[in-house]
């Protein structure tokens, strides 16, 4: 079952995890496909370049994601006040 989730929530950060999904399909349908490529993409993704990068992308990809949370309780808590006045 599919619980969708508002962009508001809070706990809003589980699509960090779709570009490794992404790279798990891939990775799956190209060893169905020819295992010594499997094996190659494997090895590939864990070499220091890649891992670097992976683990970059991710950390400002969460500094992004928790400053886009913030501006948004911002906006909410301006709305509240200044428009609607409570």
């Amino acid at each position: 079952e599919v619980h969708s989730k508002s962009i508001f929530e809070k706990d809003r950060r589980d699509w960090l995890v779709i570009p490794d999904a992404v790279a798990s399909y891939i990775y799956e349908a190209v060893k169905k496909v020819s295992p010594r490529a499997g094996q190659f993409l494997a090895d590939a993704a864990q070499t220091p370049a890649v891992v670097t990068t992976r683990n970059f992308l991710i950390r400002e990809t969460t500094k992004l994601s928790i400053m886009a949370e913030q501006l948004i309780e911002k906006i909410k808590n301006l709305w509240y006040t200044r428009v609607l006045g409570y």
